[in-house]
């Protein structure tokens, strides 16, 4: 799975908008929703700050399906 869906996922699950997310991470709600529309690669640093604001570990944003 991809880190924008899986972005989306986790942002849903935790019952979080947008501007809930962008307002708990730092992160604009445009360059969040560009992330997970797939328009922007995150840097390590917003993925940080995402993942953080989720309160999940970094690395559930980046599972990968083989």
């Amino acid at each position: 799975m991809s880190i924008e869906i899986l972005l989306k996922q986790v942002r849903q699950e935790k019952n979080m908008t947008l501007s809930m997310l962008s307002k708990k991470s730092g992160v604009s709600r445009t360059h969040i929703n560009d992330i997970e529309n797939n328009l922007k690669s995150p840097s390590l640093f917003v993925m940080v700050r995402l993942a953080k604001a989720l309160d999940v570990e970094i690395t559930e944003l980046y599972k990968i399906k083989w």
